[in-house]
């Protein structure tokens, strides 16, 4: 025989209406928590945990020369984010702007590789732009597949950038080779006028840093603004009635993807043509990957994302100071930007639920 018991369970049930204080607060609790964590971890490591948060978090705003390398930083990550984030407004999820960004580079340095004695003040804007266009066709592939064959867009563009990194290799181990380069895997040296100008003398902070502030203000406009941002965002929340106003679901996908590829290509242009100097490996450094951090962070507006941008940076930089000064691996810088994301993402499921113990009836054994 059986008898039926009682037991309580936990439930997520949705809130009628989120909080704007707790969505705001979510962001800055998800960074105590994953700092918290972090602390643990480095004590099991036997590190000093004082001494990684000092030079992780404080040392970056000690002197001009480190905050400037922070605007560095954020610079590609507040690009790629920007665009990454319209898309995933329109829950088309583009996880290949590492991919892009590797293409824009390459794009953009057939200029200096194949012209290496041009001159003349139009070679870095024409990089930048093709390097746009590149990450833009790169991110067609993608879209090609997902509107006309129906594949996922997440393992898509995902498995693009592999293909993205081993057309680099091929590239910087064969024709694109310096032939003076010792043997190193690089292109040749880029001219004077293949690099972006600087924008704060004795810095490396250059004028792709403006550019990027000024897209993160189109991409507001865009998205809070205009009409074809308005279609976006609600064939993302309510598809069907999307659907039932008219809104293509193929037109979203490629005009996301598009945004997506425009400018994680500008972003790797920029870099070649600005810190970088010329194409090399290291150009893939995983800013594809961390912009997605920074779009979730930020809640995916523009505003948000300049802020989560700043952090994002900040946490690069002081990883490296904390490498150093700490004798930090780079692991754990790795480790503290993936639990940032994960606590991220449980504050926030705090904030659109709330958590109900309800009964549920189920049969036991007597």
């Amino acid at each position: 025989m059986s008898a039926w018991s009682l037991a309580f369970v936990p439930t997520l049930v949705r809130r009628e209406r989120a909080s704007l204080a707790a969505t705001l607060l979510a962001p800055v609790m998800a960074l105590v928590i994953a700092t918290a964590l972090n602390l643990g971890l480095y004590i099991l490591m036997g590190r000093d945990p004082v001494a990684v948060v000092y030079a992780m978090l404080f040392e970056p705003f000690l002197s001009w020369a480190s905050f400037s390398e922070v605007l560095l930083k954020a610079g590609p990550l507040l690009l790629i984010a920007q665009g990454l984030a319209i898309g995933f407004r329109a829950k088309v999820f583009n996880i290949g702007a590492e991919g892009q960004f590797i293409l824009g580079a390459i794009f953009a340095s057939a200029i200096p590789v194949w012209f290496p004695q041009a001159t003349g003040q139009w070679i870095w804007p024409a990089m930048l732009l093709l390097g746009a266009i590149g990450g833009a066709l790169w991110a067609s592939l993608t879209a090609f597949w997902r509107v006309r064959l129906n594949a996922n867009e997440i393992l898509v563009s995902l498995m693009l950038s592999l293909v993205a990194a081993q057309l680099l290799n091929y590239l910087l181990l064969g024709p694109w080779k310096d032939p003076n380069g010792f043997n190193f895997p690089q292109s040749v040296m880029f001219q004077y006028d293949a690099m972006v100008p600087t924008l704060i003398a004795g810095t490396r902070v250059n004028v792709s840093f403006l550019i990027t502030l000024a897209f993160s203000v189109a991409a507001w406009i865009f998205m809070q603004r205009s009409f074809i941002g308005y279609k976006l965002q609600v064939g993302g929340l309510a598809p069907r009635a999307a659907g039932y106003a008219g809104f293509r679901e193929g037109w979203a996908i490629w005009l996301s993807l598009l945004i997506g590829g425009f400018a994680a290509g500008l972003a790797g242009a920029a870099e070649v043509a600005g810190p970088l100097g010329q194409l090399q490996r290291s150009v893939a450094s995983g800013y594809g990957y961390a912009a997605i951090i920074v779009a979730y962070l930020g809640g995916l507006h523009p505003i948000g994302i300049v802020i989560s941008g700043l952090v994002m940076a900040v946490i690069y930089i002081g990883g490296d100071n904390a490498m150093v000064s700490a004798n930090l691996p780079i692991a754990a810088v790795r480790v503290f930007q993936g639990s940032l994301l994960l606590a991220y993402l449980i504050a926030v499921a705090f904030v659109r639920y709330r958590l109900e113990w309800r009964r549920a009836a189920h049969r036991s054994p007597s």
